[in-house]
Order: structure tokens, then sequence, then C-alpha cells
């Protein structure tokens, strides 16, 4: 029998057993790097979207914003 695991279960799958310390260095890690990294962070961020409160979804929304506003070109 045939495992097939989508993209989005493997980085599960990856990072479902890490502790704290683990995830955040997972992140670290990730942001900045190459952008093979970036589905990974994708993922993370919408398990993080999908069980935040609105009020923090807004707050997210508002750094991200600012963030754009302020970038450069």
């Amino acid at each position: 029998m045939t495992l097939t695991m989508s993209l989005r279960e493997a980085i599960v799958h990856r990072v479902k057993d890490k502790k704290q310390e683990e995830l955040r260095d997972v992140i670290e890690d990730s942001i900045g790097n190459a952008e093979m990294t970036l589905p990974g962070l994708g993922v993370l961020f919408e398990m993080i979207w999908q069980h935040s409160a609105p009020e923090d979804q807004q707050k997210m929304v508002n750094i991200l914003h600012g963030q754009l506003q302020s970038s450069p070109s």
C-alpha cells in the first residue's frame, strides 16, 4: 500500500512533534531563506490564522498592512 501525503500534510507531519523552541527555530530558519521554505511558512500561518480570534486576525492584518506600506516598491 502506498501512502501519499499532500504538501500540507507533509509539512504538518515534519513539525508536529517539535517542542516550542524547535518550532521557533524552524520559523526563524525559514524566514529570509530559500523560496522553497515559503510553502511551509504558509501552512504554519494558515494554522495560526484558523485558530486565532478575530481581534488577533485583525492585529495580524494591521501589522502586515503597515509593513507593506513601509516596504520599498
